[in-house]
């Protein structure tokens, strides 16, 4: 009965496909992506693979993608503005929310003649995708991996291990450092050159489908809200058709990494995730249109707190700063936090600290993510105490791109559910790396502000750094 049902899907597919109006590329910048069906996700023996990467089966349609990411001359001109971190009209645009994304798509879509895909309704909480529309928008997260893979089944759409001569990422870092960062000659691709910066679109060699820069420069809006894969759509060789997401959610995903991200983190089945509402200095996008309107009908998304009232903290307005520190950097700035605004300010102590010799602790920091160790912490905090806060400064440092593991446990042992988190940390190059993401996907049903990244002590200008940013997120202060 499951092959026959297959064999009908296919078939009614063909049909549709046959009479299907075709759409043409609005230029020379994109490539045809032939549809087909892939295994989405990667197999548990993936090295630095994440729970959220469950195998499954995908077919999609035709669609064109853009051979570059969206540049900021180009986001200028539709725009008439630039939000940009770095400057120059070839690099990439980058912070920039996803709202902005998808209206830009819209926008572009108008001014070359196309149908524009979405329709945003309710300040951005409600959003529709016109499936069938010829305009711009941005890629599936299916789209994007299938795009991105070129028919790999490997960490990488090549075989060999991407280094900084082949991408723009943290080249310190390349896949598998963390485990062998004192003995990285077994590595085949060895620690290059960290640029710290974005670079002009296209300068480094395209994947089998045509496309550069997919891994690195700047990471890539999805359309998708952030979930677990449905594993009912495991099974067969069609699996799920044409997927667009969850149809509610608090995070948008994006792809790819950027500039500042380590190896493990351009992986084509890696995922991450923010707020739609928010923005950051590595994430920008790259456009795809339909190749004909085949897939039929609409899909309409609501972010999950408009759509369900999800509970709001029921605190007093209390703010608290908890933080874990191990060289003292991260306590510097929670000391200052704490000095300009007064609030409450816990340090995270464990049961078993980590080592105090430097090179010691960062073979149990990369184990410990290896294995996602949640440490026990010897700090807590009383129920009733914790529901006071409605809001949360939480500090750590940027261990191995992402947050400390006792953080991890502190986001999974206390209800986060409608609080606000503000995050700071403390960093030796990669603001936040991936650190963001690791909150976002532990504590979904918590509001996320803009972060502040300090490098190592933040020097003669925290003080300025801090009240900066506690101004931008409407923090009062003493």
């Amino acid at each position: 009965m499951k092959k026959l049902t297959t064999i009908l899907f296919t078939i009614l597919g063909i049909i549709m496909m046959a009479n299907a109006t075709t759409f043409s590329a609005s230029s020379s910048d994109f490539v045809l992506i032939k549809g087909g069906s892939f295994t989405m996700g990667s197999p548990e023996s993936e090295d630095w693979r994440s729970n959220d990467e469950t195998q499954h089966r995908v077919t999609l349609a035709s669609f064109y993608m853009a051979k570059f990411e969206v540049t900021q001359k180009e986001w200028r001109e539709i725009t008439g503005q630039n939000p940009s971190n770095f400057t120059g009209d070839r690099l990439p645009v980058e912070s920039i929310t996803w709202l902005e994304a998808i209206e830009f798509c819209n926008a572009l879509s108008k001014r070359d003649g196309r149908t524009p895909v979405y329709t945003i309704a309710d300040g951005g909480n409600m959003v529709t995708w016109n499936r069938s529309a010829s305009g711009y928008r941005l890629p599936t997260e299916a789209e994007w991996e299938y795009a991105a893979r070129a028919g790999s089944t490997t960490p990488f759409y090549s075989r060999k291990v991407p280094g900084a001569e082949d991408v723009n990422f943290y080249g310190h870092y390349p896949y598998q450092i963390e485990q062998n960062y004192f003995n990285d000659e077994v590595l085949e691709t060895r620690p290059g050159v960290y640029r710290g910066k974005t670079l002009d679109v296209g300068s480094f060699k395209a994947n089998p489908n045509g496309l550069f820069d997919i891994y690195g420069n700047v990471g890539e809006w999805c359309f998708d809200y952030y979930g677990d894969y449905d594993p009912s759509t495991s099974s067969g060789t069609t699996g799920v058709t044409n997927p667009a997401g969850a149809i509610e959610g608090t995070r948008r995903v994006y792809r790819g990494g950027g500039w500042n991200d380590f190896g493990k983190n351009l992986r084509s089945a890696y995922r991450a995730a923010m707020p739609q509402n928010n923005s950051a200095y590595n994430v920008g996008l790259r456009l795809v249109c339909n190749a004909d309107d085949s897939v039929k009908g609409t899909v309409t998304t609501r972010e999950a707190t408009a759509a369900t009232g999800a509970k709001k903290s029921a605190g007093s307005g209390k703010t608290l700063i908890i933080f874990y520190s191990w060289s003292g950097n991260t306590r510097g700035v929670a000391r200052e936090i704490a000095r300009q605004t007064g609030f409450d300010s816990i340090e995270i102590e464990l049961v078993k600290p980590y080592s105090t010799d430097y090179n010691t602790v960062l073979d149990q920091a990369q184990s410990d993510q290896h294995k996602q160790a949640r440490p026990a912490l010897k700090t807590k905090i009383d129920s009733k105490k914790w529901e006071e806060y409605d809001t949360i400064i939480l500090g750590y440092p940027n261990w191995w791109a992402s947050i400390p593991m006792p953080i991890a446990t502190l986001l999974e042992s206390y209800d986060f559910s409608g609080k606000t988190i503000m995050p700071f940390c403390s960093h030796g190059g990669g603001r936040f790396g991936q650190s963001l993401t690791a909150i976002s996907k532990l504590a979904p049903k918590a509001n996320l502000t803009a972060g502040l990244s300090i490098h190592y002590t933040g020097g003669s200008s925290l003080s300025k750094d801090v009240e900066k940013w506690l101004k931008k997120c409407g923090v009062s202060q003493k």
